[in-house]
């Protein structure tokens, strides 16, 4: 991702009092049609982000050991969180000879059941749109019915890509937007945001089916603001205390055994201030250290329906590493945020070690619908590496290039064994991935060096059948027909 491009050449900065910054995903246009099955007339007209959704789907379900053959027939649901798709409005209005496929291509409505109709699966499949709240509203959505019985797993997919200037310009006028195109959260300089791409994917189970788990979802609410006298972009300071107080108290766990708060901040004047509020009147009460706190926006902008993901990633970074990533921009907070000046809330401004534990995220949409979650770290710990001896192991994987299984093979070459890690793989790629003509191995752990990479073989992805030869000219030799 270009973090904060001026030069990001989406478009002229024709209007010239807008932001000349966004945070940039690269390479949009590149997409692997063939393997989605997908043809060339209707790739060219599908939303780029939705395609990169489809990319991302592929990799989280491989990152969790799973083949996506496996998912076929499952009662698994897709939902997917987008609020804005810049493409609508050049492909259905500015482009009306190339009526029909269009629709399907840029649709929010369309992207979740594309994900389905891909995997075959047969869960509820839809889009949720309730602004920057979006993420966490769908992550909440699925932890409620994989745990009613509704669906066995979920795919919680969500992308934000700023195509078009007009909305860009929007939100500037709106007020939201920094002038410098800096992301500030709880800086007296912080002004507003600046607009960024994303696109995220989670994969959730329920822990007994996980094979890998980055971390447990222990609970998730939602609340609205409803009538505000202030307008409707105006957060609630009661509406979101409320929420953290109620959230601690269904799921009983102490706001003592936070070790950290994700926070909503994006740098604007107002929701910056109120949501540190809120946090310090609901959760820092009783506490006997400052209680830790950053936001991820400082550092790639904030991808607004996306952004809640882009927080769990962050979060489970840090829950993998052990270091949580700083906050940055932050030099002197506001004068109205004294939860910091007077130390109960300690905004992380340098590289610090996670301890593990709870941590809880924030995320409000501009429309008032609040939304928190918390996530809980995987404390298992590996013993030797999963294994109890240095065996060396066969690996064996595939790939769509050569290229693909060659830089897997040499990322397992380079660790030590770790037995978990290969039995992921060996999980994914017992059974034929469609799409995937490649395949190679490797002995790893091996002392013998010609065992590395054996050789890549051309598959053509299907059982060859069994054939029986009879040369019509008589035995060769003694009950070999039998």
């Amino acid at each position: 991702m270009d973090l904060g491009s001026s030069d990001h050449q989406r478009w002229t900065n024709f209007i010239f009092e807008m932001p000349p910054r966004i945070g940039k995903i690269n390479n949009i246009e590149k997409f692997d049609a063939e393997f989605f099955n997908i043809s060339v007339e209707e790739v060219h007209v599908i939303d780029p982000g939705y395609r990169i959704l489809l990319e991302h789907t592929y990799e989280a379900i491989i990152d969790a050991g799973v083949n996506p053959a496996e998912l076929q027939g499952t009662n698994t649901s897709v939902i997917t969180a987008i609020t804005i798709c810049d493409s609508h409005r050049s492909l259905i209005y500015e482009k009306p000879h190339i009526a029909g496929l269009p629709i399907l291509g840029c649709h929010k409505g369309m992207i979740a059941n594309r994900i389905s109709y891909w995997l075959g699966v047969t869960g509820p499949s839809y889009n949720i749109d309730c602004a920057c709240s979006s993420n966490h509203f769908a992550m909440t959505e699925a932890y409620r019915m994989i745990r009613s019985g509704i669906c066995e797993a979920a795919i919680v997919a969500t992308v934000n890509l700023c195509l078009h200037p007009f909305m860009t310009h929007q939100v500037f006028h709106m007020g939201t937007l920094s002038k410098d195109g800096y992301c500030k959260p709880f800086d007296e300089e912080g002004c507003g945001y600046m607009r960024s791409d994303a696109a995220v994917v989670v994969y959730l189970q329920k822990a007994k089916d996980a094979r890998r788990i980055y971390a447990t979802f222990v609970y998730g609410k939602t609340n609205c603001d409803g009538f505000k006298i202030e307008g409707i972009t105006f957060p609630s300071l009661d509406k979101q205390k409320m929420l953290l107080e109620e959230f601690y108290e269904e799921c009983d766990i102490s706001p003592l055994e936070l070790s950290y708060i994700e926070a909503h901040a994006t740098g604007t004047l107002v929701g910056d201030s109120v949501e540190l509020q809120a946090i310090d009147e609901a959760l820092c009460a009783k506490r006997q250290l400052p209680l830790l706190l950053g936001s991820v926006k400082s550092n790639i902008g904030h991808p607004e329906a996306a952004s809640g993901h882009c927080q769990i990633a962050k979060v489970l970074i840090a829950m993998e590493t052990g270091i949580m990533a700083p906050t940055i921009h932050f030099k002197c907070p506001r004068k109205d945020m004294t939860s910091i000046i007077e130390g109960r809330i300690n905004i992380i401004t340098e590289q610090t070690e996670y301890k593990g534990s709870y941590i809880g995220i924030n995320s409000f949409g501009s429309g008032g619908v609040n939304c928190h979650i918390l996530l809980k770290s995987n404390s298992t710990i590996k013993i030797n590496n999963g294994g109890d001896d240095n065996l060396p192991r066969l690996v064996a994987i595939s790939g769509c290039t050569e290229e693909a299984v060659k830089i897997i093979l040499d990322d397992v070459q380079s660790r030590s064994i770790n037995v978990e890690y290969i039995s992921l793989l060996h999980h994914i790629y017992s059974n034929n991935i469609k799409g995937h003509p490649y395949r190679g191995y490797i002995i790893t752990g091996s002392n013998v060096s010609d065992n590395a990479i054996i050789k890549m073989e051309r598959n053509l992805c299907r059982k060859r059948p069994v054939c029986f030869i009879f040369s019509g000219i008589g035995f060769q030799c003694l009950n070999m027909g039998k």
